[in-house]
């Protein structure tokens, strides 16, 4: 399994001849919007640092049979920008013989008891016997058995206490960082330093944002 990425929450996921595309949004790089022969498109929350309206037309245009799977209240936001069908939480979706997509979880992590939460599927990518959990904007649900957890760095709903708890809860081979989009580089290291000196992965992959890895 490879794993690009293309910024803040945006994964490419590449398994044989499939590639998958996780959350294209606003703070994606361009090239993110340029991707071809994708199988599927999935998108597990409506905010758009993860699902760029402005953007995602040219993708889709450009990927004409990819399955477009999102969090159910996200298909409904997306209405008039393809015909996206809803991930939810336990459904499996298979696009190959060794390739499956589950829906995992319900709903964004709490951001202040005041804004009412919104519907978040995170989706587990089972390829080649390994497993790649990416939770979208939650820590609540905790899949069996993750090989490769792509791990939220920080942000609004997020300290990094409970980053370190999820990852250690998780229990993944490998961790990587996603959803890093608000942190300076200065302040990079004080959060994915927790996270990799206390988070218990075997491998801590400091998986740059236009970066590939095998794992």
């Amino acid at each position: 399994m490879d794993i690009t990425r293309f910024g803040h929450s945006a994964l490419l996921v590449e398994s044989g001849p499939h590639r998958v595309l996780i959350d294209p949004g606003t703070f994606s790089r361009d090239e993110a919007f340029s991707l071809t022969g994708l199988d599927a498109i999935v998108v597990t929350h409506q905010h758009p640092d993860h699902v760029d309206p402005a953007r995602i037309e040219r993708l889709l245009a450009a990927n004409p049979d990819a399955r477009l799977l999102a969090e159910p209240q996200t298909v409904a936001a997306l209405g008039g920008l393809g015909v996206w069908q809803p991930l939810a939480a336990n459904v499996t979706v298979e696009l190959g013989p060794s390739l499956t997509l589950t829906g995992i979880g319900f709903e964004h992590a709490v951001i202040h008891p005041d804004i009412p939460r919104i519907g978040n599927v995170g989706v587990l990518v089972e390829a080649e016997d390994t497993r790649l959990f990416h939770p979208g904007d939650s820590y609540e649900s905790v899949p069996r058995a993750v090989d490769v957890l792509a791990v939220p760095l920080s942000a609004p709903w997020a300290k990094v206490s409970e980053t370190v708890d999820f990852v250690r809860a998780v229990a993944p081979r490998v961790v990587f960082p996603i959803h890093d989009g608000t942190i300076s580089d200065l302040g990079y290291p004080i959060y994915w330093g927790r996270v990799a000196e206390m988070g218990g992965a075997e491998e801590a992959l400091l998986l740059g944002p236009d970066a590939t890895a095998t794992v």
